[in-house]
């Protein structure tokens, strides 16, 4: 038996906030916890929310105490925020950072027992919804906004963790290319390569089936034709990545991913590199790991990224077609598919035992060991 969970209702398309102030006052919220990293509130992103929710004369107070990976102090400080602000709702603006943040808030407000936040590692057996969620990416990459899982950072122990829980997925996501349009470059090409990453991994992971086959090829083929344009300031190119990140987070929140994830997560924890721009630089070299256990599926990959003649192709040739064409994208949004300059050679055993072990691993096509994991570390240095 396979299970899917998507959200309640989604909005999609420029203009989609302006549902925001009608769906809290349909549903009859009262106040709203408005969580938006520093940044946003800085260049006034968030604002294009608040200012909507100003205007209808709706309660909000903003928390902002989230950083680009966020810590389990970023979730305490938030839990003890909600609690005084009188808040029914959350509103979360931004991108993994603060989605995650805003579940993890939302999760223990709604299951006190779990406030120690390490107790929300994996699947926790969790027994009542989060608070109500409207969710606003600004980033086209995470699609925290549909799936059912969010990462947060253990500073001490220096390591992120995982956590899968049908009961944070947000009731609400409002999908609007215009919040995402003043995304500077580096980062539309780190999340957008995160955002393919997803698709990928969704597509050969080995809890895939063909609905979730079919969200992620599509999501493969429109990121594919769209991260380029979106990376070169093109509205089209926006759009199109603002609807292929929440299909990618269709699929892979309901079957996994695999150990490039497993991998980035231990680079982010280790070295606060940009979780996007570790899934960038791992991917090529994952894919060409995983290639044995993929059937034919990298010979649809490259179809939809429009290479020729793929029909015609060996396995071996339509395989490396795949590779080369999610490389050549890699390359052509600035991202360097390379290691040397953010890992130390002496962190690779640990990296390699923290990889080995997170959550995402399991789900990976092939079976992989830790010495496998450290092969591949060392590949890209």
């Amino acid at each position: 038996m396979n299970k899917f969970m998507l959200n309640e209702t989604s909005y999609h398309g420029k203009g989609a906030i302006e549902a925001i102030p009608d769906e809290i006052i349909q549903r009859g919220f009262k106040k709203a916890f408005v969580c938006s990293d520093p940044d946003l509130i800085k260049f006034e992103v968030t604002k294009k929310v608040t200012d909507l929710l100003d205007k209808n004369n709706l309660a909000y107070e903003v928390y902002s105490d989230i950083k680009a990976n966020p810590t389990i102090e970023n979730v305490q400080n938030g839990v003890k925020a909600f609690k005084e602000s009188g808040a029914d709702c959350i509103i979360s603006i931004g991108g993994g950072s603060s989605m995650d943040t805003a579940k993890a808030i939302g999760i223990i407000i709604t299951n006190p027992e779990f406030e120690d936040v390490r107790s929300l590692e994996g699947v926790a057996p969790t027994k009542k919804p989060c608070v109500p969620t409207i969710a606003v990416p600004t980033t086209s990459g995470t699609a925290a906004e549909v799936t059912i899982n969010y990462v947060i950072t253990d500073v001490e122990k220096k390591r992120k963790f995982v956590c899968v829980d049908p009961h944070d997925i947000p009731v609400v996501a409002v999908v609007d290319p215009d919040m995402m349009a003043s995304m500077p470059k580096s980062l539309k090409a780190a999340t957008g390569m995160d955002a393919l990453t997803h698709a990928i991994e969704g597509y050969i992971t080995a809890g895939a089936w063909e609905l979730s086959d079919m969200f992620h090829l599509k999501a493969i083929e429109i990121i594919a034709r769209s991260l380029r344009d979106s990376v070169a300031g093109k509205d089209e190119g926006v759009e199109g990545m603002a609807l292929g990140q929440y299909i990618a987070g269709m699929g892979f929140s309901n079957v996994g991913l695999g150990v490039d994830h497993s991998m980035a997560h231990t680079l982010s924890a280790y070295y606060d590199t940009p979780h996007g721009k570790a899934c960038a630089i791992l991917l090529p070299t994952v894919m060409e790991f995983n290639a044995e256990a993929t059937g034919e599926k990298y010979r649809e990959i490259a179809r939809v990224f429009g290479v020729k003649g793929v029909d015609d192709m060996s396995q071996e040739e339509y395989r490396k077609a795949a590779v080369d064409a999610v490389r050549k994208l890699g390359e052509d949004v600035g991202i360097e598919m390379s290691l040397k300059d953010i890992v130390k050679e002496e962190d690779i055993p640990q990296l390699a035992e923290d990889a080995y072990n997170d959550a995402c691993r399991p789900g990976n096509p092939r079976e992989v060991t830790k010495d496998d994991i450290i092969a591949l570390f060392k590949s890209l240095m």
